[in-house]
This record gives C-alpha cells, structure tokens and sequence, in this order.
C-alpha cells in the first residue's frame, strides 16, 4: 500500500535527509587512493549514532555493514572490507538513517584519485539520469514517466540501464510501495500524488544492463565486467516541483535542465 505523509511526517523525513546529506558529504571527503571502505563503514556508523540516529541498512535482513561499498563493476550492496582503495576505480556509497522512526536512502558514485574519460562521464551521465528522473516525481504525472526519463536519457548515451533493481517507497520502513524502476514507457503505473515519498536510484552502466549475483548473496556486478554508477535520493512528491528530502535546497527543476 502506498502511503502519503501527512506535514509531520514530511518534517521527520526532512531532518532525516538532512543528516544523511551531513552524513555522505563527509564520507566523500575521505575517498581517496589508499583509503578502506571499512573505514568509511566505520565513520558512517559513528557519525549518525552520534547524532541519535540509526544506520538503517546494518542488520537489515542480515546485511553486515552500515553503507554498501560498491566498486567499479559492482551495482549495488558491496561489502566494505580492508582492501584499499585505488587510483582509477569509481566508488558507490550507499546508505540509510532512521531518525526518529522516519528514514531516509541516498546514493552517490565518486571518483577514486583520476579516473578515464567514460569513467568522469558515466558518474555525470547517472547524476543526470536521476535529475530528469526525480523532476518527474510531481503530482498527476505517473510512475512510469519517472523511469522513461531516466531510460531514454542513459540509452541515448548508449548506457545500459541495470533492470533487476529499482528504486522503491520509504517512509518509517526502508522499502514500501510502490517499486520505482529505472526504465519503461511513460504514461503507466499510478498516478502520482502530493505527499508520496520516493527513493529514486538510477543504475546505470558502461556496457550491457545484465548483472550476477555473488557468492555472498548480497553483492551485484555487471555480468560483462563493465563500470557501473550509482546515484539515489529520497524525493518528496508535490503539487509542484519535488523536494529532494536528502538534498536539501537542491533543485530538481535547474538540475534537469
């Protein structure tokens, strides 16, 4: 069921994103060659315990780790380890907050050190994707305009659009209604209404869309090895222009432009 947020509710998620936005600024400040994603696991953890508030993905139905460390090839839910960090690789950071009962996700890809060209342009392109994706998330348009923004953008670029995992609902659960993906025809699924709240999370790679699931039952990779970048917010759905919760101040309509 698909809930809307009464303006209480909105001002919970509000101060949530807030502190998640606080929160992946600093870790991207400390990416760099020679830097663990243990340690960005480690001082993700610290600082939003240390704003009262609770990393959501740690524990969620086992997961280990408080962000997902998700490098070059990989989509979605790596594992932090020890191994450090190289010049040239890219960098998915992936994570969640509860604050006070209301939760908020975001996503962002950085570039480790110089990177190649179609890397730097592939980490854009994605942040693009998302742009044109969540500028879609006003009231009357529907699901499905969402995803055929961001699809038509990243083919035209001549990207693969990762098919197997799409963005969702969040309010007081990580994951609620309705799924969000990242592709399909415009004019389908629900009509959007003003207090829907979304985490919209573009998947996006260099080569084919096709993914693989390792051992440990959590990560994905691109099944041809390609690059693949990575770029999620929590976005409030209005009358008029949506409000990137995790984001604040930031603009969907200049940024789609």
């Amino acid at each position: 069921m698909i809930t809307i947020k009464s303006a209480g509710q909105i001002e919970k998620m509000r101060k949530a994103g807030a502190l998640l936005c606080e929160v992946l600024t600093r870790l991207r400040e400390e990416i760099c060659p020679g830097v663990t994603t243990r340690h960005l696991d480690h001082l993700a953890e610290k600082l939003i315990r240390d704003a009262g508030a609770i990393p959501s993905f740690k524990g969620f139905e086992g997961f280990p780790f408080s962000i997902c460390a998700s490098v070059d090839d990989q989509v979605v839910h790596g594992f932090a380890t020890d191994e450090k960090l190289r010049e040239g690789q890219i960098l998915s950071v992936d994570c969640g907050v509860v604050l006070d009962g209301w939760q908020s996700d975001s996503a962002f890809t950085a570039m480790v050190g110089s990177v190649r060209p179609e890397a730097r342009k592939l980490i854009a392109d994605t942040q693009k994707c998302f742009w044109l994706g969540a500028n879609k998330a006003r009231a009357g348009n529907r699901l499905g305009d969402i995803g055929n923004a961001i699809q038509t953008y990243a083919e035209k670029q001549g990207y693969g659009v990762i098919r197997d995992l799409c963005g969702h609902g969040i309010g007081q659960a990580m994951h609620e209604d309705p799924s969000v993906p990242n592709y399909g025809p415009p004019g389908r699924g629900v009509r959007l209404q003003a207090g829907m709240t979304l985490a919209i999370e573009p998947m996006i790679a260099l080569g084919d869309w096709k993914v693989y699931l390792y051992d440990n039952d959590w990560t994905v990779a691109t099944r041809d090895g390609s690059l693949c970048a990575h770029y999620e917010h929590t976005v409030l759905v209005t009358d008029g222009e949506p409000e990137i919760l995790s984001f604040p101040g930031k603009s969907a309509a200049e940024e789609a432009r």
